[in-house]
Parts: C-alpha cells; sequence; structure tokens
C-alpha cells in the first residue's frame, strides 16, 4: 500500500482542482501565475526522453508574475515544471487542454491547478485513495487497542476494507476507460502490484481502443507483454517443473537439441567467453563433469556471447571451449541476452545454472561449487 501512495504522491501533491469545461485545443496552453516570483525568472517544462534523462519541452518568462507555455504538441503524457530560484518540481499530465497552475514559491509541491479530464481523474483518484487509505489507518490504530475478543468481532470488518482497498485502482480504471490517467495509473500498478499482473493485463484491455492506440497506449501494452512472457517463463522454469525444450547450432554449425543430450543428469549452464564470473566458474564445472560424467553427467552449455563490443563472438566462444577445457555439448546463437533459449529460462543474469533429473524435470537452479557437486550426486548416485 505505501509503495502505491507513493507513486501517486505526485499526483496527490495536486491540491486543487476545479472541472474544467474549455473544449480540446490545438496543442498545449499552459497559464500559469506565479505570486512573489520575480520578473524574467525562467519556467521549464520537462519530458522523458528516449535514453530516459529529462528533456526540456518548453520554456517560459515569468512578467508580473504571470506566464505562459503554449505550442504545438502531439500526444499526452506526464511532465515535470520548475522555476529557477523555486526549489522542487511540479508533475502534472500535459494535454490539448487549457491547464492552469498557481505556482506556490516556498514549496512548488503544493502549487495549485484547475486543468483538463486526465488531471481531474488523478486528483479524484488520489482523493478516495487517500479517504479508504485513512479509513484504513484508523481502523488499524483502534484494532491494536482492542481486546482479543473485540478484535475477532472487527475482523471481517478489517479483510473488507483491505479488500476494497485492493481492489479500488481496478475499479477506477473500470469507470474511466476513456481518460489518460488510466494509462499512468496501469503503468504505476505495473511497478507495484506485479503479483497482480493477469488483473492488470485484463483492466489495460478493458480500456478504449482509441486509449490503447495511442503512443503511450503501444509502449504500455508492448511493456505488459513482455512481463506477461518473462513471468511465463519464470513460471516454467520453477524447482519441479518439465525444463523448457530447445535446440540451437553448436560450435560447428549443427542442430542440437535437448533431448539429444538428455543424461542421467543434466545441467544447461548459461555462459559467456565475456563474462569473468563464468569463467572463474568453469574449473569448478570441469571437476564436476570429469566426476560424474562416466555416471551419467551431461552438461549443455549455452554461450550468451554475441555482444556488440565482442568483435569476432564466435572466435570468443570456441577459444573460450578449449582454453577453458570445456569437453561438453554447447549451443549458441550468438545473440546475447536476446538468445531464445535465455528467454525461454528467463535469464537476465550469468552464469546461471539448471539441474535437470532424468525426466527433464528441474531439481536445481543457480548452484555452483560444492552446492552444484552435491545435487549432481544426490540424483546421480
Amino acid at each position: 500500500m505505501k509503495k502505491i501512495l507513493f507513486l501517486t504522491l505526485i499526483s496527490g501533491l495536486l491540491l486543487s482542482c476545479n472541472e474544467n469545461t474549455n473544449p480540446k485545443i490545438d496543442g498545449y496552453l499552459v497559464v500559469g501565475e506565479a505570486p512573489g516570483v520575480y520578473n524574467g525568472i525562467r519556467v521549464y517544462l520537462k519530458t522523458v526522453g528516449p535514453n530516459g534523462r529529462p528533456v526540456a519541452l518548453d520554456t517560459a518568462i515569468v512578467m508580473g508574475e504571470k506566464f505562459k507555455f503554449e505550442g504545438s504538441y502531439d500526444g499526452i503524457e506526464m511532465v515535470k515544471m520548475n522555476v529557477n530560484s523555486v526549489k522542487g518540481i511540479f508533475p502534472f499530465i500535459l494535454e490539448n487542454q487549457e491547464i492552469k497552475i498557481v505556482v506556490d514559491k516556498d514549496n512548488i509541491m503544493d502549487s495549485k491547478i484547475t486543468s483538463g479530464s486526465a488531471n481531474t481523474a488523478m486528483l479524484e483518484y488520489n482523493k478516495s485513495l487517500k479517504e479508504i487509505t485513512d479509513e484504513t489507518n484508523t481502523l488499524r490504530n483502534n484494532f491494536r487497542e482492542l481486546s482479543p475478543e473485540e478484535r475477532k468481532a472487527l475482523r471481517d470488518e478489517v479483510i473488507a476494507i483491505n479488500k476494497r482497498r485492493d481492489n479500488f485502482p481496478f475499479e477506477f480504471l473500470g469507470k474511466n476507460q476513456d481518460n489518460f490517467y488510466s494509462l499512468i495509473l496501469t503503468e504505476n500498478l505495473l511497478k507495484t502490484r506485479k503479483n497482480d499482473l493477469e488483473i492488470i493485463a485484463a483492466s489495460f484491455d478493458g480500456l478504449s481502443e482509441n486509449l490503447r492506440s495511442t503512443e503511450y497506449g503501444k509502449n504500455l501494452q508492448n511493456k505488459i507483454k513482455v512481463m506477461l512472457n518473462e513471468k511465463a517463463a519464470l513460471s516454467a522454469t520453477e524447482i519441479g517443473k518439465k525444463a523448457p525444450d530447445f535446440n540451437g547450432p553448436n560450435p560447428e554449425g549443427k542442430t542440437l537439441a535437448l533431448e539429444d543430450v538428455m543424461g542421467k543428469v543434466t545441467i544447461v549452464d548459461f555462459w559467456a567467453a565475456w563474462c569473468g564470473p563464468c569463467r572463474r566458474e568453469n574449473p569448478n564445472v570441469v571437476k564436476i563433469y570429469e566426476k560424474y560424467h562416466d555416471k551419467g553427467l551431461e552438461i549443455v552449455g549455452i554461450s550468451l556471447d554475441g555482444s556488440r563490443k565482442q568483435k569476432d563472438p564466435k572466435a570468443a566462444w570456441t577459444r573460450a571451449i578449449k582454453d577453458d577445457n570445456l569437453t561438453w555439448h554447447h549451443i549458441s546463437n550468438l545473440n546475447y541476452f536476446n538468445d531464445p533459449i535465455a528467454r525461454a529460462y528467463n535469464v537476465r543474469s550469468i552464469p546461471a545454472t539448471f539441474v535437470l533429473d532424468e525426466n527433464g524435470v528441474i531439481v536445481g537452479k543457480n548452484l555452483r561449487g560444492k552446492a552444484l557437486d552435491a545435487r549432481v550426486a544426490q540424483y546421480i548416485d
């Protein structure tokens, strides 16, 4: 709950909002008042660039305690306003409607905004969420002071309000399917409620086509798709699950499949020639292989070579195999972390190992040294 409040704090800081009935306009119009701010002070609107860093969108100058942003802008998104000589930033949603802001020079976060539909929805959401939170906190504080019998009587009420708090964001999305703030709220939920990923995805699908087809909506849809795929991959490689099948080219260019190399115990070892920790771990893996290979241990190494920094990834891969005396099976698509096998196993860092029993069921993950030896011995002997 604290995470949700933190992520929505930016909107809760907008203290005043009246319904704006102004029609859509071509481009954006931000009309500002800056009581007590000197003439000539610059005011900036900033957005986030492709590299994730702030990018100046527009600049205005305070004259007579007033300023104005006006221009052509294709889109709608969260922006941040800052005023020279005034500490902090003021975030709000920039859209093609007239937006009025009164700057508080002592605390810019206390600035007031009268705006269009997106900011209005954001304020309404945070107001309602705060009411539920206050009710929850009051009930919780009272709960601590009650006797065990009294607590038992209030238990159903506590459960009910917690459920209402958890369901509120999704109820809000259902009632605001054509409001841009619903996209921002969905993105915040992705950061704080990952366990509800399927519910978040369903709520996003329920938003209007007009909203989902915006650039922001398309990017969010791709993010949800990636997260769903990652969750599916993570679930598919949990201990006790059948390991995903795969195949790929070996150093000679021939296709090698997991089913071709399965032993009594099989280690799927993700590594790369450029990976220092992998290379340092390789001697331990060699010892384990030499110790148990005759008893039925097989290893297939999946190389994630193919980094842009490598001039000849294949040469680096094959040279590392020889230098480290890795005499087992090898596969590589030479595609770095974009390797389809790595994605199927949800590998985000290396070295990464998966121990499979004779039926291809995962019985160990990310084990090294003595721990890896012990797990192999457990299923070999």
